[in-house]
């Protein structure tokens, strides 16, 4: 489980748009992490479309912001171009990255219980610090809290 104030772990992943993209080279830029558990369902829908609405806010402010799911590259292809996203999505197959960051965890549901990505946000400064983190996320307001976040840095 990560926390504030720890170095963030570093990790290269595949985005959609056909590009590694390595954290640690993102710096000095502030980047904003958020896990998801899957492309295309109503919660995930609704949180990328406003990260999405809010992508320029974040470049103005300098910081990169990227979601991250266990979904394919392809099916995150799928996902952006049905709503027209514009935040950039990576691909952690494996989920070694969502192990790494504590968001593979046991969930319930229905009564039963499995493991998935809890809906997580993590806000790496240009240090490659963890900032904050915001977990079991819920998504009304979410992105707007966490720009502000990002402009306090």
């Amino acid at each position: 489980m990560i926390d504030t104030g720890q170095t963030a772990p570093d990790f290269t992943l595949p985005q959609d748009a056909g590009e590694d993209v390595t954290l640690s080279a993102l710096r000095p830029a502030p980047v904003v992490l958020y896990f998801y558990p899957k492309d295309d369902t109503p919660g995930c829908t609704k949180e990328a479309i406003a990260f999405s609405g809010l992508l320029q806010e974040f470049t103005a402010a300098g910081a990169q912001v990227f979601g991250i799911s266990r979904d394919s590259v392809a099916k995150h292809g799928k996902f952006r171009c049905k709503h027209d996203l514009s935040v950039p999505l990576l691909s952690d197959e494996d989920g070694t990255v969502c192990e790494n960051y504590g968001t593979w965890v046991e969930k319930k549901m229905y009564g039963k219980t499995f493991m998935g990505i809890e809906r997580t946000t993590v806000l790496v400064d240009g240090a490659g610090q963890i900032a904050r983190v915001w977990r079991k996320v819920k998504v009304p307001g979410h992105a707007e809290e966490v720009l502000e976040a990002v402009r306090a840095l």
